[in-house]
């Protein structure tokens, strides 16, 4: 009997591990496999069939004063191909870089990478605005020329004295673009748009021979949350989108028309009309609509934020228990302050929007103050259908002609750059509409991130932030910048928060520019001075 138990026993034991190595024979075929059908599947999709691509570089040298000072420097324009995990080329990055000649330590060198937002826009506005050595010439640059021929002028602002410059156009942009084996949802995203620009980063360090240069990360709009993420993700780790410890830190990081916290533009609650009172007052004076006599941009400033911070802000916690005597009261306060009737501010309960304002302000005069800088106007809209909040912004709608004509006369005739499709300024459809904002991100405003923001300048206890913002300003408006950096458990020691006389791009104009300049050039000698 004992014999019998034995051999069931016996028997029982060989057919489980019979068993266990057809179970696992048939699971390592699977997972053998599915890898191999998957790769054939995707190289069988017209997206991932091979085609080549030869990166373009285009070389050119050139001479300018900077500083004041007579200078040699290089112009590189070219693709950095970026791979997918497969290590396929999946999308190129086309940049403009403009490097020093004749430089002894170059690893002493700062350099600067430098990109706008959207997203879905390119480098043209920083490029031709203020960072590369070329400018358009507006003339008056609240009035500029609106149609051709526009041209270029020298920039007596550029930095390029100090520091060799980089501009970056994001996947979609300029002329960069998916390669037949990448897609949209690889790039157009905060995280996966914040990892391809590290990797570019990486890329031009690494050819360049500038690994140990001081760097500078430069993020204007939409471009504040992308150097915020980047400057969160250059030190990599194992729980980074890189995967890598890459372990790149920054001297300087500035961020141009946005807030480590606020929405731009989209801001709810009372708290935003207490952070947009500020940026009313501003236009409002620069308008003649307000402001005492002998008042200056500063003093109008300083005294909305006064009254913003205090009177205004218990007012409208009190809400609907204030009594119609001291509803009164702050209207017409109100009304001192932003140009508008005590009495319309009133039917708004003293709450007054950015729409409303710009419609109000030159309501006599038929005019319409700009979003993205209100010092511009147009006619007020006809009233049989919506207006397009980029093309008829009277800001955007006027300079963005110069621009982009300029662009074209510059790629061409200047950097010598043979491209037959055209450069991609703003993809609004195939980048903008389809960005991933993750999630805590809402596609109606993108929220820039203080959590990472604060985590880069935790790690670098050297790294400083200018965060530069334009009095008129009514997409990002100073007073959320303001609000921002206070509540976001920065270091405030080493952040330098300025005002310029100026709208969201805060270098349109020389008054802007020149500011702006002297304020890079004290950030850069203070950032390497450690």
């Amino acid at each position: 009997m004992r014999n019998g138990r034995t051999k069931s026993w016996v028997g029982w034991a060989r057919s489980v591990i019979l068993l266990s190595c057809v179970w696992w024979s048939v699971l390592c075929c699977v997972l053998a496999g599915y890898p191999a059908a998957q790769t054939r599947a995707s190289a069988s999709s017209p997206a991932a069939s091979p085609t080549s691509f030869s990166p373009r570089e285009f070389v050119t040298h050139h001479e300018g004063v900077f500083g004041g000072e007579k200078i040699r420097y290089t112009a590189i324009a070219a693709d950095t191909v970026l791979s997918d995990e497969a290590g396929s080329p999946a999308a190129t990055i086309f940049s403009f870089s403009y490097i020093r000649d004749e430089v002894k330590d170059r690893t002493a060198r700062p350099v600067f990478f430098v990109f706008n937002g959207g997203p879905g826009s390119s480098s043209i506005w920083l490029h031709l605005g203020f960072f590369g050595p070329r400018r358009v010439a507006l003339g008056d640059a609240v009035n500029p020329p609106t149609t051709p021929p526009f041209s270029l002028q020298d920039n007596p602002y550029a930095i390029l004295d100090i520091a060799d410059v980089v501009l970056i156009d994001p996947v979609g942009t300029g002329f960069s673009h998916l390669l037949p084996a990448g897609n949209a949802k690889q790039y157009y995203g905060v995280e996966q748009d914040g990892r391809a620009t590290v990797e570019f980063i990486e890329a031009w360090l690494t050819k360049q021979g500038r690994m140990n240069s001081p760097k500078f990360v430069v993020g204007e709009s939409y471009g504040v949350t992308r150097a915020i993420v980047v400057a969160r993700m250059l030190m990599g780790g194992p729980f980074s989108e890189t995967g890598r410890l890459t372990a790149i830190p920054l001297n300087g990081l500035v961020i141009m028309g946005g807030s480590p916290t606020e929405s731009f533009g989209k801001e709810t609650g009372d708290m935003s009309y207490v952070n947009n009172l500020p940026t009313l007052a501003a236009t409002a004076w620069y308008h003649k609509k307000a402001g005492r006599p002998g008042s200056t941009l500063e003093s109008v400033i300083a005294e909305a934020e006064t009254f913003a911070a205090n009177e205004y802000l218990q007012v409208l916690y009190t809400g609907d228990r204030l009594d119609a005597q001291s509803q009164k009261q702050v209207a017409e306060r109100l009304a001192t302050l932003t140009g508008l009737s005590a009495d319309f501010i009133l039917q708004k309960k003293l709450r007054l929007s950015i729409e409303d304002f710009r419609k109000q302000l030159l309501l006599e005069k038929s005019l319409v103050v700009g979003a993205y800088d209100s010092r511009f106007t147009l006619p007020a809209g006809a009233d049989e259908g919506p207006l397009d909040p980029v093309a008829d912004d009277p800001a955007m709608g006027k300079y963005s002609p110069a621009y982009i004509g300029a662009m074209d006369v510059y790629l061409r005739d200047e950097l010598k750059i043979k491209v037959d499709s055209p450069y991609e300024a703003i993809a609004f459809k195939s980048v903008n509409s389809a960005w991933d904002y993750g999630s805590g991100n809402k596609p109606g405003g993108p929220t820039t991130r203080a959590q990472d923001l604060a985590a880069a300048m935790r790690r670098s206890p050297r790294l400083q932030l200018l965060s530069a913002s334009g009095a008129y300003d009514t997409v990002a408006t100073l007073g959320a910048a303001e609000y921002g950096i206070a509540h976001s458990g920065l270091p405030l020691d080493r952040i330098n928060a300025r005002t310029y006389a100026a709208g969201h791009m805060v270098y349109l104009g020389d008054e802007g520019s020149a500011a702006f300049a002297a304020d890079l050039r004290k950030l850069v000698a203070s950032a390497i001075s450690h």
